[in-house]
Order: C-alpha cells, then structure tokens, then sequence
C-alpha cells in the first residue's frame, strides 16, 4: 500500500505509545497518532484530553477538546481544574502528545506568536495547557512537520519550556544529544539531506541513524477509517 508522509509521521508517533499507558492528547496530529495507537496496538491506552475527558474513545477524530465525542465515549468527566491540579502537575500522566508551530533544538516550543509579541505577524491559539503538559508528564512527545519555518533557530515566543524525549516529523525521529535535538532516524524514501534543508539550525545526524519501519497495511487501514 502507498502512503503519505503524514500517514508515515502520524504511524511513527503512535507507535511511540505503550499499551496500558495514560496519555495527555492536544488535539491535531497527536490526537490522530494516539487514537491510532488505541485503534491497533493499544487498546488499553488512556486517552486524557485537557477538556476534562478522562479514558476517551472516540470513533471517530475529534474536532476540538470541546467535541462532545469526547465526553460521549469517556470512562469519567471530571473539571479542568482537576485535569490539572490533581492528575497533570502531580505527575500522574504517563505521555503528553504535543504539536507546536515553532521548536528549537533545544525541544522549546511556541503556539503563541509568529512575530514580535506586541505586533506579531501571526496571533497563534496560545498556551492553552502546553506548559503544564511539557512539563508535568513523565514523558513528553513532540508531533510536527518539518521545516525552517517550525524548526527555527531562534522562537518568537517561548509558549512551554519542554523537556520531550522525542520529536517525531514527517521526514524523520529527532531524539536530544548532550542538549539539543539530532537526527536518529529518517523514514523510508527520504534523504537526510532533505532533513537537513529543513531545519533552521545546522542539524546533527546520529553516527546510528536508521529507517523507519514502513506503515504496515492494518495500521494504513485503520488511521483511514479514522480520518476518512
């Protein structure tokens, strides 16, 4: 079966995700990749989305954390200020699932500003639970397209601190060395220097790069009935 690059990113984070797990989901490409990871390997996954949705199983992608899918299929609803106070800061969530508009190499990120913050290009959705989420899960993923323009050398606006173990793109896996974030695997089809263009900084390339997996047919199966 052929497949996109996107599909190849969106399988690549998913499977990123343990079965039996919880997962903080932002909506977007971490919300495809994770009920994806729900829909195939993980089917005890727990999806948790800041709307206050805790154990979510949607059929279908929601549209937003205010999508009543969400509350619909949820094993419990609880307020958002338990979402946060009680099971995000204290560490209580395994994964958060994050996307951003712009990174850095040092995994930082901006959903704030394009611009100058008085006078900016672009006014972005903003914060909305992103620092909390960088911060206070035990692990952190990042899910974004690649280029100059996301991969800057210098944000806008740092939005969240971050600390995530892993950026998954849709050219390839960036995993952080001694600081910043390097190249440690390219998905199938591309070069690293396509990898290299899109980036604004001079990337590092791991010495034990490798290939991701191609997309099996029942994951390209299912993320199309997902998104279909």
């Amino acid at each position: 079966m052929t497949y996109t690059t996107d599909e190849m990113m969106t399988v690549a984070a998913a499977r990123s995700l343990r079965d039996g797990t919880s997962c903080f989901v932002g909506i977007g490409l971490p919300s495809t990749a994770a009920n994806l990871a729900r829909a195939t390997h993980a089917p005890d996954l727990v999806l948790i989305y800041e709307s206050g949705c805790i154990g979510a199983k949607p059929g279908q992608l929601p549209l937003s954390i205010g999508d009543g899918i969400l509350a619909e299929t949820a094993d419990s609803l609880v307020s958002v200020p338990e979402i946060f106070n009680y099971w995000l800061q204290p560490g209580r969530i395994d994964v958060g699932f994050l996307g951003a508009a712009q990174l850095d190499r040092h995994g930082r990120i901006n959903t704030t500003v394009i611009g100058d913050y008085a006078d900016p290009k672009v006014r972005l959705p903003g914060a909305g639970g992103a620092p909390e989420i960088a911060t206070a899960c035990k692990d952190v993923v990042i899910i974004v397209r690649q280029s100059k323009r996301t991969f800057a050398e210098r944000l806008d606006f740092v939005t969240s601190a971050g600390r995530p173990s892993m950026i998954i793109t849709d050219l390839g896996v960036l995993r952080p060395r001694d600081g910043e974030f390097v190249l440690t695997q390219v998905h199938p089809g591309i070069e690293v220097s396509q990898a290299i263009e899109a980036t604004g900084w001079p990337l590092r390339v791991s010495a034990d790069l490798s290939t991701t997996e191609p997309p099996t047919p029942s994951e390209l199966t299912a993320l199309r009935r997902l998104t279909g």
